[in-house]
C-alpha cells in the first residue's frame, strides 16, 4: 500500500514503483491495495510493504512492524528523509498565525503527524492553541475547507501541499503562512514476520530503476535509513478532545 501520496494523477507512477519493488523482491501481490482501511493494512501480520505516517508509527505500530526505510523527497528546508508541515490560509486573508488560530483550524485526523501533531506542537511552543477544530479526514479536504471559508487555517504535509499546487487549483486559493520544524518523513514498513533488510535492498534498487518522469512526479530523490529512535522521540501533543477540554 502506497496510499499516503496516491492521488489519481500519481497512481500510475506508484503502480510502476511497486512493480519494480516486487520484481527486485521476488514476492508480493501483483497490485497495490487501494480498497482496505489503512490501519487494517498496517496491522496485518502478512503485510509485505506499506507506507505509514510518523505519528501512527510511534504511538501504535512500532512494536508490531519493522522500518524498511524512509523516502527522501528533497523538500526545502529539510534534511534528507525529513519533511515538515505548512500552515495555509485563504489567499486574501492576511491575518498572522496568532489571529488565524482564533478561528477554525481544519485537520485531517488526530493521529496525523503533519496534520495534527506538528502544527499543535508548533502552536504550543508559541503559546497558541486553536479555538475551534474541524476534522476533515484528508489533507486535501482540510485545504478545501479553508478555501471555501469553512475553516480559517489548516496544516498540510509539505509534500501534499506541493502536489496540490501541481494538480489542483488550491494553490491559487490559499497562501502559505508558516512552516513547522522538520521531522522524519513517512516511513516504509513491513510486518515483523518479514525480512526488512531484503525489502530495503529491493526498495533501494527500485528507486534507482524508477523512470525519471515517475521519480519527478512522486518527488522521490532516494532512500534514507532513519533509526526508530528518531521517530519515537518526536513530541506527541494532546488529542483534539483533550486540547479542547483543556482550553
Amino acid at each position: 500500500m502506497l496510499g499516503m501520496y496516491d492521488m489519481p494523477a500519481l497512481q500510475p507512477a506508484n503502480d510502476r514503483f511497486w512493480t519494480l519493488i516486487r520484481d527486485h523482491l521476488g514476492l508480493g501481490p501483483p497490485r497495490l491495495t487501494r480498497d482496505r482501511d489503512f490501519w487494517e493494512i498496517w496491522q496485518d501480520p502478512d503485510l509485505v510493504f506499506a507506507q505509514t505516517c510518523g505519528m501512527p508509527y510511534r504511538t501504535k505500530l512500532h512494536d508490531t512492524v519493522q522500518l524498511v526505510g524512509t523516502p527522501d523527497y528533497g523538500l526545502p528546508g529539510c534534511p534528507p528523509g525529513y519533511y515538515r508541515s505548512i500552515f495555509v490560509a485563504r489567499a486574501k486573508d492576511n491575518r498572522p498565525l496568532s489571529e488565524l488560530v482564533r478561528g477554525c483550524f481544519a485537520y485531517n485526523e488526530p493521529l496525523s503527524q503533519s496534520g495534527w501533531s506538528a502544527p499543535i506542537t508548533h502552536l504550543s511552543e508559541l503559546g497558541l492553541s486553536p479555538d475551534t477544530l474541524l476534522q476533515t479526514g484528508a489533507h486535501a479536504a482540510s485545504a478545501q475547507a479553508v478555501a471555501s471559508g469553512q475553516a480559517d487555517l489548516a496544516s498540510l504535509d509539505l509534500l501534499t501541499w506541493l502536489l496540490l499546487r501541481e494538480h489542483t487549483d488550491l494553490g491559487e486559493a490559499l497562501r502559505e503562512v508558516e512552516l513547522t520544524t522538520p521531522t522524519p518523513a513517512l516511513p516504509y514498513i513491513t510486518s515483523n514476520t518479514r525480512d526488512a533488510a531484503q525489502l530495503n535492498s529491493a526498495l533501494g534498487k527500485a528507486v534507482s530503476d524508477l523512470a525519471l518522469q515517475d521519480r519527478s512526479a512522486l518527488h522521490l530523490r532516494g532512500l534514507v535509513d532513519i533509526p526508530a529512535e528518531h521517530y519515537l522521540r518526536v513530541p506527541t501533543p494532546p488529542s483534539p478532545q483533550a486540547l479542547l477540554h483543556k482550553s
